[in-house]
Order: C-alpha cells, then sequence, then structure tokens
C-alpha cells in the first residue's frame, strides 16, 4: 500500500512515518528540500504552497496523511493537495488539525497575530471536507515540541511575560503519530473525536517546570492579551478535558528533552 505524508520530515511526520513502515506500507514523502540522508524511504520534491511536483508526489498513491502546516496559508495549500490528490484517484485523505480550530474567533489584526494558526486549520479542514474525497481529520492539542519551543524562548529573558490565564493540553507526539496510523489504515470517518495530553497546564506551571529542570531562576510577569480570540482562548476553547486520552506527561517529556541543572539541552 502507498501512503504519501506530507510534513514527513517534521515533528510529527517523522514519526508517522517509520510506524507506517512499520504496519508494511510503502512511504513516500513529499518534501520542499529532497531527500533527507539514510534510510529506505522514497523523497519527492515538491512546495505545497506553490503546487510545484504535487501531483507528481501523489501519483500512485492510496492514502495521503496530511501532516504539513504553517501558521497560514494551510487552507491554500490544502487545495493544492486535494485538487492533486482527485486527478490521481486517492482514495483515503487523513489530516491532523487543531483542539479549538472551530472555536477561536478571528475578528482583528491582534487575533491573527496571536492566534493565526487555529484559522489556518480550521481553513484546511473545511478544504478536506468539501474535497469530495474519502477523508478523516483529528484535532489535537499542542505537541510538547512545540510547548518546549515557546518556553525556551520566553526563558531567554530575564522577565518573562507570560499571558494571564493561558492554559494547555499538550500531548506526545508519538501517541498522536500512533492514532494518525491508526486512522490512515482504517477506513475514512471523517471529523473523528479530538485527541488531548492528560492533564491541563497553566502557562505558568509550564514555564516554572522547565526552568526547574534547567536549574534557571527568572522572575515571571502575569500579562493581559486584549482582543475577542484570547477572551475565548482564556475561556479553555483549545482544551478537551472529556478527551484526555494522552498517557505521557509534560514532566516526563521534560525529563527526556532536558539536563538540569549543569547540564545542556538535548533531543531524545
Amino acid at each position: 500500500m502507498k501512503v504519501l505524508v506530507t510534513g514527513g520530515t517534521g515533528t510529527l511526520g517523522r514519526l508517522v512515518v517509520p510506524r507506517l513502515q512499520d504496519a508494511g506500507c510503502d512511504v513516500r514523502v513529499l518534501s520542499r528540500h529532497g531527500r533527507e540522508p539514510g534510510g529506505d524511504i522514497e523523497f519527492v520534491t515538491g512546495d505545497l504552497a506553490s503546487g510545484e511536483g504535487v501531483q507528481a508526489a501523489v501519483q500512485g498513491a492510496e492514502i495521503i496523511v496530511h501532516c504539513a502546516g504553517t501558521q497560514e496559508g494551510d487552507g491554500d495549500k490544502a487545495s493544492r493537495l486535494v485538487h492533486a490528490a482527485s486527478r490521481a484517484g486517492v482514495r483515503h485523505l487523513v489530516h491532523i488539525s487543531v483542539v479549538g480550530a472551530d472555536r477561536i474567533p478571528i475578528s482583528s489584526g491582534i487575533d491573527r497575530a496571536m492566534f493565526g494558526y487555529f484559522e489556518s486549520k480550521l481553513a484546511a479542514e473545511r478544504v478536506v471536507a468539501n474535497s469530495g474525497l474519502p477523508w478523516t481529520t483529528l484535532r489535537s492539542t499542542q505537541l510538547y515540541e512545540s510547548i518546549l519551543l515557546l518556553v525556551q524562548q520566553m526563558a531567554r529573558l530575564p522577565v518573562i511575560p507570560v499571558p494571564a490565564g493561558w492554559k494547555f493540553q499538550p500531548i506526545d507526539a508519538g501517541e498522536v503519530a500512533e492514532r494518525l496510523v491508526g486512522l490512515a489504515l482504517g477506513t475514512p470517518s471523517g471529523l473523528v473525536p479530538d485527541m488531548a495530553g492528560p492533564r491541563v497546564y497553566e502557562m505558568t506551571e509550564l514555564v516554572r517546570t522547565y526552568l526547574h529542570a534547567r536549574g534557571k531562576h527568572r522572575l515571571i510577569m502575569p500579562v493581559w492579551t486584549p482582543g475577542k480570540a484570547a477572551r475565548v482562548f482564556r475561556s479553555g476553547a483549545n482544551l478537551a478535558p472529556s478527551r484526555a486520552v494522552g498517557h505521557r506527561t509534560w514532566e516526563a517529556f521534560l525529563a527526556t528533552q532536558v539536563l538540569a541543572p549543569s547540564g545542556s539541552t538535548s533531543r531524545a
């Protein structure tokens, strides 16, 4: 079975690829930069932003797992992928989205600057749902890697401004990858139940645990974020407490990523 993975070199996609191989699939990865060194995966060069190489990438694929995503423009990229997939006769398109994509209102430039990712993901969802292809969309909460990158950047400051009232329910990327592979090899199911991590964390708690793991001390300053989208975000629109199906905690993830206090950041 030929499976195309978009975003196959990213945080989530690179975990999806070996799981598909373990399931006996013939995996092809769409990448803007071509082949990565080593391995026996088929890489094809293409760009969803321009459409270049996309038709060749989907040709012969029975299933597409669409993991590629950016802060903006996901709707247009999904449109190019769907157009090519329809012409190639793809029989199942699986798409990863984000919890809250349909609940975060974007009504101003401030909203878009802070929460444009949700708007971009919702646009892609709509393209997939209206594609005419058999499809499945899974919404997950933020991946631990994304949260880690965020707090690492914040921790560079001597005083850390933390948006007041922001909460996250992050999840392990490997668990999301496992679910995506199961969905890809199953029957097209439309919008499936959300997938969220085992705990809801205040943003301040995520920052403090990171600082503790690194043996660092910083002053944390709560800041108020303006706008309608921020108000809805503070209400928990990005959370899915009833879908806390993840098992690995933030603390367990952090222990594999950070050496403290005298060590340095490392990747597991």
